[in-house]
């Protein structure tokens, strides 16, 4: 079978894992799933309210002296990027992704690991990176004008900024390290770029350079993002790689709660799927009696006695093929 058929065989579901039993659907596991998360459903809303918080704050107002206008002189232009376009590419176009999979895999434990992974990627990232920007307060690029809107410097005895501008320009003026977008958009997108990396087996060693650029297209346009906030003057390029490494970091901390490494060979499935196909195996261990009261050992079950595991024929399961 060649690359392209495995790729095409990942968004398919396997109907003898189905017929066994292994098959997990929103139908039939959906509630289970949700009562066993219930807590961190609840914590998400906790970050919600915590980014809100952290955003009401506001920054600190750094000193800015006369002299260091010099790199703060660059022009007001509006975003490339607006920022309610954060949540469509970052999570939904995801999403989409995830449930894509799922109507094709029906696996349960994939779809919500996986949306609930990225929501606490795209969260935290946001928790992070609003700590970070209202403790640091550096001035953005264009904060020349954030300030003195007409041109007019001021400044006061000890040197510092006399600002007259809008009073929401001169905040956003404080909050140029890290950039929330490119935190956003490396969280959301990276988190994509390692589901796709396990789900097609981007590192199964077999030389097929083509499924890098699957994987690379979302921290592609991660990137895209990134360089379009310093063209537009929010920030400045330290502020882009700063926040490329906190989104990266925190996607790949949250991708790695509920799924295996990419180049695992178990990689194209969460850990509760694995979990659940394990206690189908051991649920099928024996026959309920049906012969005179003795127990008949299914014969693609094995127990091994010495530790204490079980093995069972799912070749298809262990193997990965979907």
């Amino acid at each position: 079978m060649g690359w392209k058929d495995k790729i095409r065989t990942v968004f398919q579901g396997n109907t003898n894992e189905i017929e066994r039993g292994c098959g997990h659907t929103i139908k039939s596991h959906g509630l289970s799933v949700a009562r066993i998360h219930i807590h961190d459903w609840l914590i998400l809303l906790l970050l919600v309210v915590i980014v809100i918080v952290l955003y009401v704050i506001g920054p600190f107002h750094r000193f800015v002296g006369k002299d260091m206008m010099t790199d703060l002189k660059y022009p007001m232009k509006d975003n490339t990027v607006p920022g309610w376009s954060i949540p469509l590419y970052a999570v939904l176009l995801p999403v989409i992704i995830f449930v894509f999979i799922y109507l094709r895999r029906k696996d349960v434990y994939d779809l919500h690991h996986s949306i609930l992974g990225i929501l606490f990627a795209i969260l935290i990232t946001a928790v992070i990176t609003e700590a970070i920007k209202n403790g640091v307060g550096r001035p953005r690029p264009d904060f020349f004008w954030r300030c003195f809107p007409d041109g007019k410097d001021e400044y006061d005895r000890w040197g510092n900024v006399k600002c007259h501008g809008k009073e929401s320009d001169i905040k956003e003026g404080h909050k140029s390290f890290p950039s929330g977008h490119t935190s956003a958009s490396f969280a959301g997108l990276g988190f994509l770029s390692l589901y796709l990396a396990g789900k097609i087996k981007a590192f199964d060693r077999r030389g097929h350079v083509a499924k890098l650029s699957i994987v690379l297209l979302p921290l592609l346009m991660a990137s895209l993002v990134g360089v379009s906030r310093v063209d537009d003057y929010w920030h400045h390029w330290q502020d882009v790689f700063a926040g490329g490494l906190i989104g990266l970091f925190v996607a790949t901390f949250c991708y790695l709660q509920f799924f295996p490494a990419p180049y695992h060979t178990e990689g194209w499935g969460p850990y509760a799927y694995f979990r659940a196909v394990e206690e189908v195996r051991v649920s099928r261990q024996h026959v309920p009696p049906t012969n005179g009261g003795l127990e008949v050992e299914r014969p693609e079950v094995q127990l091994n006695q010495q530790s204490g595991t079980t093995t069972i024929a799912f070749e298809d399961v262990e193997h990965g093929r979907m």
